[in-house]
């Protein structure tokens, strides 16, 4: 298959045939979707290529199918499952490990610039308790991971003792430890991360910050209403408009961005760290207690409920943004988030003319 036989709208649309199409049966294969995963990559390939200077340029087709049963027995050990979802986190680790297994790519976080180790290291919280590692990502989980760590280590009763959570003091990252101590873990612990459609996040973090938090309004906002609004000296950064942080986003450069905006992919290195599991902001709360299961926490823990006062970005949101915003601003910053879309399996957004008349 061609860089130029396959585009979005084509992958689309056969992602949909192909799982609605998959179905399991007892004893039998089923087949997934890998070239699917390898559209996806090729779909964006353009805009990969730009970023990742040819890197991409060399990745070959995975077999069409795991092995036999690969699923089945998964599912099995499971009690059962959704097929669909396993499709996904099949396309989602193969697309890792096609994309990861290219020359160019860390194979270590020792192989990071500096300035790229230390962030990364910066975010991986450690559990020396259960032995786990989790990257943290702002306002994928909010707090409540940080929460549940400090009820596995004691220093809390519950995950819903109300307390304003210290996103750096009181718990310990990998940063923190020397070398060895690093590679140790890094090796023998469990290591986990959440992911959440580029867009999504991207607005729910601009809502957010200039929408809530004057601090952000502040030390952003006042910056980047006065770079991209003609008379913006005056503003209070309390009414930065959407496009405005897009183009502030555009000129940033992505290992210098605030970590609510960083792209996944440059917070948490899926390349240079072997992550044993990656859930999803869509399935926060089942994904969650999937690995406190794993990690073998006490099962009084659990991952818990969303706020009453909290409200998500619905689809109904960011169509209203993505379609009020100027195509070209979108398509510019693309290639900033294009491979946290691509490893971790979301559509690119859909901004067409017939979309945005809907």
């Amino acid at each position: 298959m061609s860089p130029r036989a396959a585009f979005p709208g084509e992958v689309r649309r056969a992602a949909a045939s192909t799982c609605s199409r998959s179905r399991l049966r007892s004893g039998s294969t089923v087949l997934l979707p890998s070239m699917l995963m390898f559209g996806v990559i090729l779909a964006s390939s353009g805009l990969l290529l730009m970023i990742e200077k040819g890197i991409l340029a060399e990745v070959k087709p995975l077999p069409l199918h795991p092995a036999a049963g690969e699923v089945s027995r998964r599912l099995e050990e499971r009690g059962g499952g959704d097929v669909e979802l396993e499709v996904l986190r099949d396309i989602r680790n193969r697309t890792i490990r096609s994309v990861c297994g290219q020359p160019a790519m860390p194979r270590s976080v020792w192989e990071l610039p500096a300035g790229q180790r230390r962030t990364v290291l910066r975010h991986l919280l450690v559990s020396d308790k259960y032995r786990f590692l989790y990257c943290y990502v702002p306002k994928v989980a909010c707090s409540n991971w940080k929460r549940i760590l400090k009820v596995l280590d004691g220093a809390l009763e519950s995950v819903d003792v109300k307390l304003k959570m210290d996103h750096k003091s009181d718990l310990v990252f990998l940063g923190d430890m020397r070398p060895d101590e690093i590679n140790y873990r890094l090796k023998n612990y469990y290591k986990f991360i959440f992911v959440r459609n580029p867009a999504e996040r991207l607005l729910s973090a601009y809502r957010n910050k200039f929408g809530e938090i004057k601090e952000y309004q502040q030390k952003y906002g006042v910056e980047i209403v006065r770079r991209y609004r003609k008379n913006g000296g005056k503003s209070a950064g309390d009414d930065v408009t959407f496009s405005e942080f897009l183009r502030y986003l555009l000129d940033e450069e992505a290992e210098r961005m605030n970590e609510h905006w960083m792209p996944i992919y440059n917070l948490c290195q899926p390349c240079a760290v072997r992550y044993d599991f990656i859930g999803s902001y869509e399935r926060l709360n089942e994904d969650a207690n999937r690995v406190l299961e794993e990690v073998q926490a006490p099962s009084f823990v659990r991952f818990p409920e969303r706020q009453s006062w909290y409200k998500p970005v619905t689809a109904e949101t960011l169509h209203y943004y993505l379609c009020n915003t100027q195509r070209r601003l979108i398509k510019e910053l693309l290639p900033k988030y294009i491979l946290d879309f691509t490893l971790f399996a979301y559509p690119l957004p859909n901004i067409t003319s017939e979309f945005c008349r809907q």
